[in-house]
């Protein structure tokens, strides 16, 4: 049953990668926009390689902090077991790699597998939370209507909703008719001793100070992402303004929170198009900084996913 469902995932997620690159087709000149490519700026290059390399960081140390809670995670293999997780999102589809950092975060460290995922949930809707409030900001400062604008507004409407799903994870024993809810649980010692360690997981974001360092920290990967893609956009001759920018990544991390094919091909590039017509910069320059930012990013994981492997390798030590 759990192969069927997992084939069903990774069915869906190709399907609206495939859908995503055939739109995106059909609206650039793919010969144009390698030539713009082609004339990229190196110096620019780097600083946007740069600054993706200082989000990662970031992200390893916000992860460290939501962990340290539980157990305490060295801060060099928290970032490898980081990047083991962005790897595998780069090669399977519906972003399970989510799952595979968890397992293999609390394999190598002795922690909870379950617990480990809970971080993750609370890392991914902080996250959530910090891209929509970017976005919202963007789409004010910039006067942006239509789909681009609705769909930040659906995103405010799912932030809350997954912001009120993990309280009301954390708080859940505390809940009218939870006794009840825990004695029909017993009947199933697994399921309940695994709904028990998950909320040990999302019980960090009830700790004040875990859940400030965790906002803040996400605030400044999506800094260093903001300015990869200004940097991005200098090294192709597009002038992006800071409003421009944020709106552009916070879209295309909102569009790519979809489960689609491996490395989110299509909708990636889908998300910057659309968004670039939004703010004004035409099709065949949005594709080309698209492709510069997405690649970028996937050599970078890659190689850093790679390398976390060969050092630590797959099994426990």
């Amino acid at each position: 049953m759990r192969y069927r469902t997992g084939l069903i995932r990774a069915a869906i997620g190709a399907a609206i990668s495939v859908t995503a690159i055939w739109l995106v087709l059909r609206s650039v000149d793919v010969g144009r926009a390698l030539e713009v490519l082609r004339t990229a700026d190196i110096n620019w290059i780097g600083l946007m390689a740069a600054c993706i390399v200082v989000d990662l960081a970031v992200r390893a140390l916000r992860w460290q902090r939501l962990v340290a809670p539980i157990g305490h995670v060295r801060y060099p293999s928290m970032l490898a077991y980081l990047l083991v997780g962005y790897l595998a999102n780069n090669v399977l589809p519906a972003r399970i790699g989510e799952l595979v950092r968890s397992h293999y975060l609390g394999d190598r460290e002795g922690l909870s597998r379950t617990t480990t995922l809970g971080t993750v949930v609370v890392e991914r809707v902080v996250d959530f939370v910090v891209v929509v409030a970017i976005a919202s900001a963007a789409i004010i400062v910039l006067s942006v209507r239509g789909i681009v604008a609705s769909v930040v507004l659906v995103g405010v409407a799912v932030a809350g909703l997954l912001a009120a799903a993990v309280t009301v994870g954390i708080a859940a024993h505390r809940l009218p008719g939870a006794e009840r809810i825990a004695a029909a649980a017993e009947r199933w010692p697994k399921v309940h001793e695994l709904a028990g360690k998950l909320r040990g997981g999302l019980a960090v974001a009830g700790r004040p100070r875990t859940l400030a360092e965790a906002l803040l920290l996400s605030v400044v990967a999506w800094g260093a992402t903001v300015l990869a893609f200004a940097a991005a956009g200098q090294a192709i001759g597009v002038e992006l303004t800071i409003g421009q920018a944020s709106l552009l990544a916070s879209g295309v991390a909102l569009a790519t929170a979809i489960p689609a094919g491996p490395a989110n091909l299509g909708t990636f590039e889908f998300a910057a198009l659309e968004i670039g017509k939004a703010v004004g910069v035409s099709a065949d320059p949005a594709f080309a900084l698209a492709l510069l930012v997405h690649a970028g990013i996937l050599v970078i994981t890659s190689i850093g996913g790679l390398v976390a492997l060969w050092r630590l390798g797959w099994r426990r030590a």
